[in-house]
Parts: C-alpha cells; sequence; structure tokens
C-alpha cells in the first residue's frame, strides 16, 4: 500500500489580500465571465471546518485527530458576513447557493443562515436555488427547521447500505440506520429534491453501487457517483482505486436498463441516467442517476463555480492551492462596492482548469502535478 504523505503546512494559510480596483467600473451586471468566458453562477459556502465523520478519502483520523487546530470561532464569517458576501455574489450572476462544511450541519442555528440567504433575489428577482449538502447525521432532527427557513434541497453523502462497511468508511463506528432516518425525515419535512452522493473507492464500496441503485430507485431520491478523486494532500489518492464512471455504468446497465438524459443546467457536473421502461423510454416515475468523472472525464470547460470557505476565503477551483481572503476586506471597513469590485477582479482574471491539464499531462508530469499542495476538500467543501 502506498505510503500516506502527511502536509507539514496548513494550506488555510495560503491566501492572497484581493485588490480593489482604484476605479468603480459601475454596477454588477449579473454577466460576470473569467477569462475562459465562463460564468459565474454557483457558489459553495463552507460554514465549518469540523466534521463529526473520519472519512479517509476527506478527513482521516491519522490526520484530523483530537489534536488537529480548528479555527478559532472569532475566525469564523459570522451569518451576517455570509449573507453580505452573498449578496454581491448574486448580483454577479449566482443563482445557485450551497451550503457545505466540513459538515455544515454542527453550525449552531445553521437555519438562521438560510433565512438570510433565503431572501436574497437575482437582479430578475428570482429567488436563490439554496441548497445543503450533509453526511446525514443531524438531518432527522433539523430537516423541518431547515424547510421553515427556506432551504430548497438537500444532498446527502451515502457511501453503502451495507452497515459494516458504511461503518468502516466514516471511521466513527456510525450507523447507516440512521443517515437513513435522516433521509426520510427530509422527505416529511417536505423535500422533493433530495439527491444521495456516493463516493466510489474501488475495492472498498464499489460492489455496493447496484444495491445503492436498486435502493433508490423508484424512490424520488437522485443517486449520484462520484469517482474517488485527488483532492487535498492527506487522502493518500492512487488511481488504481478509482472505478471510472464508464465501467460503473457499463456494470449498472448489466443489470438495470438505463437511457441517457440530457443535462439538467449549463455546467452541470453530473451526466444523467434515467431508469427505463420496458419499451426503452425513460420512466420518471422510476428516476434517475447521476455520475461525476471529475478524474476520467474532465468538466472544467464548462465550471462556473467558487468556493467560500468558513474564514471567508475565496477559492476558484476544488483543486486550488491558494484562496483570496475576502474576510479582510468585511473587517477592514469594505463598501459592498468596493467588495464586489474586488470579486469582479479575481473572477475575470480565473483560467483554473486543474483536471484537463492533469488529463492532459504525460505521466511523468502528471504525478508532478498531482504531487503540488492542495487546500483540503474538509476546508471548501465538495
Amino acid at each position: 500500500m502506498a505510503e500516506r504523505v502527511i502536509p507539514l503546512v496548513d494550506q488555510r494559510l495560503a491566501m492572497r489580500v484581493p485588490g480593489v480596483p482604484a476605479h468603480v467600473a459601475g454596477l454588477p451586471t449579473g454577466r460576470l465571465a473569467d477569462a475562459l468566458g465562463r460564468p459565474l453562477r454557483d457558489l459553495r459556502i463552507s460554514v465549518t471546518d469540523r466534521c463529526n465523520f473520519r472519512c479517509g478519502y476527506c478527513m482521516p483520523k491519522e490526520v484530523f485527530g483530537k489534536d488537529y487546530p480548528y479555527l478559532p470561532h472569532s475566525a469564523l464569517l459570522s451569518f451576517e458576513e455570509i449573507a453580505r458576501l452573498a449578496r454581491q455574489f448574486v448580483a454577479h450572476g449566482v443563482g445557485k447557493i450551497r451550503l457545505t462544511g466540513g459538515e455544515p450541519l454542527l453550525r449552531k442555528d445553521l437555519e438562521r443562515l438560510v433565512e438570510q440567504l433565503a431572501a436574497l433575489r437575482t437582479p430578475e428577482g428570482r429567488t436563490l436555488d439554496l441548497t445543503l449538502t450533509t453526511n446525514g447525521s443531524l438531518l432527522a432532527r433539523k430537516a423541518r427547521a431547515l424547510k421553515a427557513a427556506g432551504l430548497n434541497r438537500v444532498t446527502v453523502s451515502l457511501d453503502s447500505l451495507d452497515d459494516a462497511v458504511f461503518r468502516r468508511m466514516n471511521d466513527v463506528d456510525f450507523p447507516v440506520a440512521d443517515v437513513l432516518a435522516g433521509i426520510e425525515a427530509a422527505q416529511a419535512a417536505g423535500f422533493q429534491r433530495i439527491k444521495v452522493n456516493m463516493v466510489v473507492k474501488r475495492g472498498t464500496n464499489d460492489h455496493e453501487v447496484l444495491p445503492m441503485a436498486r435502493h433508490f430507485r423508484g424512490t424520488g431520491i437522485t443517486l449520484r457517483f462520484i469517482e474517488y478523486m485527488d483532492v487535498g494532500a492527506t487522502n493518500g489518492w492512487r488511481m488504481d482505486e478509482v472505478l471510472p464512471s464508464a465501467t460503473l455504468i457499463a456494470r449498472l446497465r448489466e443489470q438495470l436498463p438505463l437511457v441517457p438524459l440530457d443535462a439538467s443546467a449549463p455546467g452541470e457536473t453530473a451526466a444523467r441516467w434515467g431508469y427505463a421502461d420496458a419499451q426503452g423510454r425513460h420512466d420518471a416515475a422510476l428516476g434517475e442517476i447521476g455520475v461525476i468523472s471529475s478524474v476520467t472525464q474532465a468538466f472544467c470547460r464548462d465550471c462556473n463555480r467558487a468556493r467560500l470557505s468558513t474564514e471567508g476565503q475565496l477559492y476558484l477551483c476544488l483543486f486550488a492551492s491558494q484562496g483570496w481572503d475576502l474576510r479582510s476586506l468585511l473587517r477592514g471597513g469594505a463598501s459592498d462596492e468596493a467588495v464586489a469590485q474586488a470579486i469582479a477582479a479575481i473572477w475575470q482574471q480565473r483560467s483554473d482548469r486543474y483536471s484537463e491539464l492533469r488529463s492532459e499531462l504525460p505521466a511523468a508530469a502528471g504525478h508532478a502535478a498531482e504531487g503540488r499542495r492542495r487546500v483540503e476538500m474538509s476546508y471548501i467543501g465538495g
């Protein structure tokens, strides 16, 4: 087994203070584009760097142990600061906000933030697509409050239905039944668009792909399979542990009739497949699955997402090694106009396309690229 490398430098410290243009170029138009012409449409906000699971592909216990130096509360953006930043992103064209972590439901009174974000409107007057990704451990007790506060959708991370496998993967002996209870509570609370994300790691839980597909077929819940990714520096990633999405779909189609579906929106990360009826047509009552192929089929060219860390650092790519410090602007007295201009200047110079470049490099160069320091997924969310 390959030796796991533990980083000696805290990647949270790798940040730049953004400059504010000397002359304000007018109000945001909602049509901000980066250096490759990609619009800004999706903002992922991490509300905590803490999690109560220790999944090996995200927060392995040997790194994130009892002595790990989590951020002090004073370093975290307040709900009011998050809402203020979100307002500027929405003015630039963001229509979807996803709350992440760590485990976001560990942030006390999160429904207060949901209320503030749900009150925002796009320049066209539309409400936001406001969603949350959770491991489901606290969802049963929080689902109704989140729905009442204005949350639109919930995505639950669930890597196996087999209790023994699931307990090993979360590495805190948490039972799968409690996550399933959280999903049921979300349905009972009125959430109609629930997704379940399964990170597939070859040799660990890939035998659970078919049982998961069968379990959620016809339930109204969309299951998405995610290729095991080389995010951060602590998860010991190896290519031979990746199950390519093409292989996964072929395996499913041996047992279940599936037909390809069109993308639901520009920049959609998942390739969609619908369960088919006896005539080979998609049966909407049976639902669909999705595959996110961030390793084998990069989708950088359509990426319209930015990520905001829990302490206000803006990252332009999931595989970034450095962020932009927006918190310093907020706490330094910058006006909303100045913050909006700084965001625009950062996004306009964005040219990140790590996954595409990785796939184009020769093997030796690719290994070198994979070895560069990157911020941890638990810090900026998935």
